[in-house]
């Protein structure tokens, strides 16, 4: 009768850790695309600010490319923590 008590009572645990494994997980995930979200607000506004620049450029005859590279470099290392977050993702749920 004991083995039985000790066999369940180590399923129980198992079936908790299991839980608690895929809770940490699931907050993970809101974790990570919260900071997707917060990511893309900020490419929004940038996207705003070149569209702003270049149109303001355009009213005085000034159009230079180059003004653009600090904002699009931003948005391309957003881009790239995006597709990071994403990857892990993928990897959590692979795991659930």
């Amino acid at each position: 009768m004991a083995d039985f008590f000790d066999e369940f009572g180590k399923r129980v645990s198992d079936v908790a850790s299991d839980l608690s494994r895929r809770a940490g997980d699931s907050l993970e995930i809101q974790r990570l695309k919260g900071e997707i979200r917060s990511l893309k607000r900020g490419n929004r506004r940038d996207f705003e600010d070149i569209g702003r620049s270049i149109y303001e450029k355009f009213t005085k005859n000034e159009i230079q490319d180059m003004d653009m590279i600090a904002l699009c470099e931003a948005i391309e290392k957003r881009e790239e923590e995006i597709e990071k977050y994403e990857e892990q993702i993928v990897r959590i749920k692979e795991e659930i």
